[in-house]
């Protein structure tokens, strides 16, 4: 048993360094095992996901050195390159990023055999697109028995692919493909985020040809074979994202240290929507909120609009302001899970649609909750911080999936959060905190 206790009602203060980007990373990871040199990558975020990632990369074959918590060494010349190649274990199933596995061995020995993914259950993620691209390539995918992913072909070729919509993973998966392909791809409709710029510019330090990378048109000249690099990922825009929404919940004043403010934009500007002050420094911002917050709208949209995957996070702040809010969610279809965990709270909320309408309330009461994602996990989290009272959050392993030390960096802040494992734990915190 594993939860969270938190007694809230504490203002936030202080500063909070950002990890790397844990979507950033798990394609950086994945295209370590193109090239047969080493590859040293730095500012690894230590997250469930990582980990599970480097355990799968590692029972392939693949040497990996931990060189400290955040930097590991990646050699793939070990990997076995025939029908024996297959990704599949109890964890890797547990990850949406297991796909990246599929273009990035597809890519460089034209064959890959890939458990399908898991990861958060926030609806309908399918991997069409992709598949759609790894055939315009050239390959052969299909799903078989057991829940594998295997693509296959005698040569990989440069295409032109058009995307019916916007996908983060498709275009990542795609690129990381065409990377080795005979010829010239370009791939339209393409995904702007911050990752996708990162995992191109990380490929072409081994070798690759991509240009456009951050635009929605992305041109990959496929080389012949790729090589080491010593890299560092970005910061991650979302750990910043929620530590923003925690100090406005909270009323509090914290320095959010290591990040690309570029990258928050969207966030900040709803932010100061709400009454909060965003101040943005180079590689730093300060958010400050020390009197009423104030009603916003919010859509979700691919970058550079707002992500969905802060969409909870500030729901949850908005929850605790002055008038009607109304958070639309235009990407996934089961993202408010959360919603009915915050009316347990004290929130008024009410879903319509892909739609929740938020009408403020003072505040929050602590309660028993349960994360149901990883994103709605971190919700609960700003939530049971800002209200009076204590808390305890069920299935923080979703929260584990993404969120480096949460409770040691919520602490430095002066949060009142405590890992708890036991029975004994639990009762010694809530005595602690009557």
């Amino acid at each position: 048993m594993e939860q969270y206790a938190i007694k809230g009602g504490t203002r936030l203060e202080g500063e909070v360094t950002i990890a790397g980007a844990k979507n950033a990373a798990l394609g950086i990871l994945a295209a370590a095992v193109m090239t047969d040199d080493e590859v040293v990558i730095e500012n690894v975020p230590y997250v469930s996901d990582t980990r599970t990632l480097l355990k799968a990369i590692e029972g392939i074959g693949a040497t990996v050195r931990y060189i400290d918590r955040h930097t590991v060494s990646i050699c793939g010349k070990g990997i076995a390159h025939d029908d024996t190649l297959c990704v599949d274990d109890e964890y890797i199933r547990k990850i949406r990023a297991s796909y990246y596995l599929i273009g990035a061995l597809l890519g460089k020995y034209k064959y890959a055999n890939v458990a399908l993914p898991g990861g958060c259950d926030i609806g309908a993620r399918p991997i069409d697109l992709h598949i759609k691209g790894f055939e315009t390539l050239g390959a052969n995918v299909e799903i078989i028995a057991g829940g594998k992913i295997v693509a296959r072909a005698e040569e990989l070729v440069g295409s032109h692919i058009y995307l019916d919509t916007v996908s983060v993973g498709a275009t990542i998966n795609i690129m990381l493909a065409a990377a080795l392909a005979d010829g010239k791809t370009t791939i339209e409709n393409a995904a702007k985020e911050p990752h996708i710029v990162d995992v191109a510019n990380f490929l072409n330090s081994m070798g690759a040809n991509i240009k456009g990378a951050g635009t929605d048109v992305i041109r990959v000249r496929g080389v012949e074979k790729l090589h080491g690099a010593f890299y560092s990922i970005i910061p991650d825009q979302i750990e910043a994202g929620t530590f923003m929404a925690m100090a406005v919940a909270t009323r509090g004043n914290i320095l959010i240290k290591n990040v690309i403010p570029k990258h928050l934009e969207a966030i900040s500007s709803k932010l100061i929507e709400m009454g909060a002050k965003v101040l943005e420094y180079d590689d730093e911002v300060r958010v400050m909120a020390d009197g009423k917050l104030k009603a916003t709208q919010i859509k979700t949209l691919p970058y550079p609009g707002f992500p969905t995957d802060m969409q909870a996070q500030m729901a949850a702040a908005l929850a605790l302001a002055d008038g009607t809010s109304i958070v639309t969610e235009s990407i996934f279809e089961n993202r408010f899970r959360y919603v009915y965990e915050l009316i347990r709270m004290g929130a008024n909320i009410k879903v319509e649609g892909n739609s929740a309408i938020i009408k403020g309330v003072k505040r929050y009461t602590g309660a028993h909750l349960e994360a149901s994602d990883l994103r709605a996990g971190a919700a609960l989290v700003i939530a049971a911080l800002a209200a009076d009272g204590v808390s305890f959050i069920d299935d923080i392993k979703y929260i584990k999936r993404g969120y480096e030390d949460f409770d040691d960096k919520v602490r430095n802040l002066g949060g009142i959060m405590q890992l708890v494992t036991s029975d004994e734990e639990v009762k010694k915190f809530k005595e602690d905190y009557k």
